[in-house]
């Protein structure tokens, strides 16, 4: 799947407009294992996103994911709004 700039754009002016709300997020980490969590959008950058994981039961401190946003297009992470 080739990844064009315009799909890249169009991602990144969704997640841009995004900003500070929350978000599911699903990761994909090969091998049929997925990761589900929730958090807030920090920050949109020139090449990245991040968000801020934190765990409502506390297991695991909060902590700040940085994605590309090629990682959307090519599904290795999906995103909802909460």
């Amino acid at each position: 799947m080739a990844v064009k700039q315009a799909d890249i754009d169009k991602v990144r002016a969704s997640v841009s407009g995004q900003l500070g709300n929350r978000v599911m997020i699903q990761l994909d980490r090969g091998r049929n294992r997925v990761d589900i969590q929730e958090g807030v959008i920090q920050g949109a950058y020139p090449s990245v996103f991040t968000i801020l994981v934190d765990d409502e039961n506390q297991k695991r401190p909060s902590q700040l994911l940085s994605f590309s946003y090629a990682d959307v297009l090519t599904r290795d992470v999906r995103m909802k709004l909460c």
